[in-house]
Parts: C-alpha cells; structure tokens; sequence
C-alpha cells in the first residue's frame, strides 16, 4: 500500500529529463476551457429554448472569455509546435483542435453582443440563432470528423500515456491503451456531437419540442465538458509533478 501511496503522490522516477525552457506546456488551461465551453454551448442551447429572461450580455461574455483563451493559446501550439521536440504530435491533436474552437466561441460572443438585444426580442430567438449558425455548420462538421481522426490516431499509435513520471497518471504508464481509450473516447464523443451539430440546428426552435438528434448533441457536448473540466482541473496539479520530476 505504502508504494501505491507513492506513485500516486510523487510519480515513479525512472530517469526522464526534460529540458522545460524548451518546450512551454499550458494545455491544463486549454483543457478546463475547452471542457467550460462544451458544458456553455448545452447551456446556451437550453437558454435559447427556455429562458424567457434571456440576458444576452452575460453570454457573450462568457463565449469571449472562453474563446480567447483557446484561441490564443490554439493558434500559439498550431504554429509554434511548443511540444515539439518530445511530443510533437499534441501540437496537432490539441492545438489544433482549440484553435478551431477558440474562434467558434469568439464568433458566438459577437453575434451575441451585437444581436443579443434583437434576439431577445425576437418571437424565436433559437430559430433565429439556428439560421445564423447554420452556415458555420460545415467547419463544425469538418472537426467533428477531424476529431474522429484523432480519436483513431491515439488508439493506433497508444498516444496520451502519461510518463511514469507524472502523478495519478502515471500509475498506469505501463499500460498506455488505458489512457489511450479513454482519450480517444473523449475526443471521439465530442467530434460525435460537432459530426451531428448540422442537423441539430434543423428545427432548431423554441416553438417546438426538441429533437432527438439536439438532445444528444446537447448531452454528448454536457457530459464530455465535465469530463474534460475535471481532468484540466486534474492537470495542473500533476502537470506540476512532472516538471518538478523531471526537472534537469
């Protein structure tokens, strides 16, 4: 018990060095904001069927605050590759993907500040929302399948083991299929629900009950948030733990 305590804690030390000047990391920040943005879009969607007392203000702040984290930091590890020279591969896998978001979430919070007044006032401000959007429904479709890519990369190449150096994670270092499924199903599940987003946005109203196809992009975007919410909340302390092991 007393080794498990400690691997748990500390991370297992067998001899990894990283130069960290070298390679900046802060996908900790990028995971709980891109985790805070899936749960907001299942929250906008709500909010735009439901709530009569619809204050536009506060989303777009929201979606501005989101989007301009995962775009900065999205279009550093785009073309900077900063995780090159160890894991070049989550340039792509992380970067990428957030940068693509990080402009989505910056889109929607100037739609909704400039319009959110005349939504409101709108007698179907989801249809309203829905046609706005429904242009932007073929990039959405084009990174849902993108994410299924990446999804099928970490399950052939065993990508996002964590060093044994690296707490909590790194327990299971020497099964990295572990790490490697549950990855792939996080990012398969919300590439589902981008895959989908085009046809939730048909009928899309407030005037009608909900489709089947919104309720499950809703509930796959909700569930895979938390989960990345939780895990980037995670990272930062064991993130911490493997520089601190693995410092020169």
């Amino acid at each position: 018990m007393g080794s498990f305590i400690e691997d748990f804690f500390k991370g297992r030390d067998t001899g990894l060095v990283i130069d960290w000047t070298q390679m900046p990391t802060y996908n900790t920040i990028m995971a709980v904001a891109a985790g805070a943005g899936l749960i907001f879009m299942y929250m906008l969607g709500r909010a735009l069927v439901r709530d009569r007392d619809f204050k536009a203000e506060g989303w777009a702040l929201t979606a501005g605050v989101l989007g301009l984290i995962l775009t900065t930091t999205g279009l550093h590890m785009t073309l900077e590759w900063p995780f090159a020279m160890y894991f070049p591969f989550d340039n792509i896998v992380f970067g990428e993907p957030s940068l693509a978001f990080g402009v989505l979430l910056l889109a929607a919070s100037l739609y909704l500040w400039k319009r959110g007044d005349q939504t409101v006032a709108a007698d179907d401000r989801a249809a309203e929302a829905a046609a706005v959007a429904r242009p932007m429904g073929i990039f959405v479709l084009g990174m849902g399948l993108a994410l299924f890519g990446i999804a099928l990369a970490g399950l052939v190449f065993q990508l996002f083991a964590a060093p044994a150096e690296e707490p909590i994670s790194g327990i299971v270092a020497d099964y990295p299929m572990i790490e490697a499924i549950f990855m792939s199903l996080l990012f398969a599940f919300v590439g589902l629900g981008a895959a989908l987003f085009p046809i939730a946005l048909r009928g899309f109203s407030s005037k009608q009950p909900m489709s089947g196809v919104a309720k499950l992009v809703g509930v796959t975007w909700l569930v895979t948030g938390i989960i990345f919410l939780l895990f980037g909340a995670m990272n930062f302390f064991t993130h911490i733990g493997l520089i601190v092991n693995t410092m020169q």
